[in-house]
This record gives structure tokens, sequence and C-alpha cells, in this order.
């Protein structure tokens, strides 16, 4: 198996501001893994909250050594030994997970969710993101995604009233909220949500900070909102503790290593009687993809990070109106442009 790996610059239609941050651009690596003539994509896009740059990423991927398998379809150990070669790295690991899949899939000439036994049919519909901004350019970027039925806005700085106010005079459209652990006083956090019940609002993704998590179950107990975790939920391991402070969790690939961990994040919420929603990074239509195969499986979907750029190198799974079209490619169904 060889692996190889490029960089590209992923630049936004609009600055991408959160709670934490802003940006205009996004580099993110697309790997390829070749063996017996196929080539399998994956993409890593790294965040600086977990610890990861384009840096990290390539010294992690010059660290694997292949050899010691015969074949992708040995996708149990290689993960696991992956996984072994150092703490963290998340979104690198997802990348080698992504691209092992989409082998798979085309050495057996089936989609992915076929693999899995999934119905397209079924696939939830994805939000379309409204970042942080100025009441003219929020207008802006609603109007331009009239197409989209559900609104996912960015909350935590110091304009959520203007935010909501401002999109709630163009449309009704439910909203998905995400303060992005922008609230740190568990009271305003419960005055804020408090507020947005009135407003059309389906829930509220992480709205103070992973560490307060006695805080968090306290407004879990108050909140007339169902809450999601994100930063608060990375991995498997993660999800047991968030019972009593969220009502279910984002699953992003880019954290949780990929594909295979996703499933099992699914299964074991599902156990936990928890909603599952999946989210991403900024990322191009082959980490979209992925994402977008397990989409049957999911209460909520989020998987727009590719529709928010203006130069993805590849295709991919569609999204139109919102709606997450799988296609019968084989693999993740994903080709460079």
């Amino acid at each position: 198996m060889k692996l190889t790996y490029k960089q590209y610059n992923l630049h936004l239609k609009h600055t991408f501001r959160i709670s934490r941050g802003a940006s205009d651009v996004t580099p993110v690596i697309i790997v390829q893994l070749e063996h017996d003539g196929i080539i399998g994509y994956g993409e890593a896009s790294p965040t600086k909250r977990y610890g990861e740059s384009i840096e990290t990423i390539q010294n992690f991927l010059r660290a694997i050594d292949f050899t010691r398998f015969e074949s992708p379809f040995q996708l149990e150990d290689i993960l696991a030994y992956v996984d072994s070669i150092a703490e963290g790295n998340t979104s690198a690991k997802c990348a080698v997970d992504i691209a092992l899949h989409d082998w798979i899939g085309k050495k057996l000439n089936i989609p992915l969710y076929q693999l899995w036994g999934l119905n397209p049919a079924k696939a939830a519909k994805s939000s379309f993101t409204i970042a942080i901004d100025t009441k003219e350019v929020v207008e802006q970027k609603v109007r331009e995604a009239e197409e989209y039925p559900i609104l996912k806005v960015k909350v935590g700085g110091d304009n959520d009233e203007e935010m909501i106010t401002t999109i709630r005079k163009i449309t009704d459209k439910v909203l998905y909220v995400d303060a992005n652990e922008g609230w740190k006083d568990k009271n305003l956090a419960l005055e804020r949500i408090r507020w947005l019940k009135d407003q059309n609002v389906e829930f509220v993704e992480q709205p103070m900070p992973a560490s307060q998590l006695d805080d968090l179950k306290w407004l879990r107990e108050r909140s007339p909102l169902p809450l999601i975790a994100d930063e608060s939920v990375l991995r498997l391991q993660d999800i047991p503790n968030l019972v009593g402070a969220f009502d279910g969790i984002n699953i992003k690939l880019m954290k949780c290593t990929g594909l295979r961990e996703a499933m099992r994040m699914i299964n074991t919420a599902r156990a936990l009687k928890l909603k599952v929603m999946m989210g991403c990074m900024i990322e191009t239509a082959v980490g979209i993809s992925a994402g977008a195969h397990l989409s049957p499986l999911l209460d909520y979907a989020d998987l727009d990070g590719n529709v928010l750029i203006t130069d993805d190198p590849f295709d991919g799974v569609r999204n139109i109106r919102g709606e997450l079209k799988l296609t019968n490619k084989p693999g993740l169904g994903v080709s460079e442009k």
C-alpha cells in the first residue's frame, strides 16, 4: 500500500467567524492510498482547537508504515495501528480511515452506504451554516441560502440577538443554534436559550465550554431546548460522561478519527437514548461525502463544509436544497475535477 498526500487551500465565500476566531482560507490535506491499481481518497482538515495543523498532519502521515499489512481489507488491524502511533492527530487518522473505506468500496464496486446496508432515501437533511457577522452580511448570507430549508446559526459573540432577529426578519425557517462554547456563565446561557425558545429554534449546540460539565448539567435541567454536544465529545470514550448534560451528540469525522469510530459512536449514542448529529469542518467533497454515507443513520446533519467554499477540487455527494444526494458510484463516489 502506498500513501501520498497533497495540501489544498480552500477559499471561503465569506469570512467564517465563530465565537473563538475567524478565517478566510482553510488548508486541508488530501491523501491517496494506492493498492492493486485502485486509489482511495481521504481528507484531513485540521483544527487548532484540537491541537492540529498542516505540519502535525504531515508529520503523522510520514510516520505511517504500511509494509506490515497485505491489503486495505485488514481494516481493523490497520486502524488500530494508526491510532497507536501517537495521541490526538484525529484528522490525520481520519484521512487514512476515509481512504481505506473508499478503496474497499471501489474494490467491491459498491458505494459505502450499500456496504453498511443503509437506505440513501433516509438521509437526514443538511443545514446551511450562517457564521457570526454584521447585520448587513448576515442578511446577504441568508438570502444566498434561500434554497436551504434549515439554517445553522453561529452565536456566542456580542451580537447574538441581532443575528437571530436579522434572520427572523427574512425567514421563519427552522434554526439550529451553535454557541461553540461561547457562553461562559450558566445563567447567561439559560437566559439566551429561553429567548431562543420563541424563535423557532430546534436545539442549541455546545452552549458552554466543555470543561464546565457541572454547569452544563445544571443548564440541561432547566433548558427549554435540547442541548447537543460538540466540543464536549471527540471520540467514543467521551459519550458516557455526557449523559445528563446533553440530549444528543455532534459527531465530526475530523475529531473522531473517521468512519469506523463514527459508526461505533452512533450505536453507543442510540443505546444511551441520545440524538445523533453529524457535523463537519471546512472540507472538500471528499470529507463531506464520507459523512454523507452515514447520513441515513442521523437525526440531524450539518454537512455543508464544501458548499461554503469557492474552489472545491473534487466532485462528490451533492447538497441540493439541503438534500444529500447519494449515488451508486463505488466507495465515496468522489472524483477530481
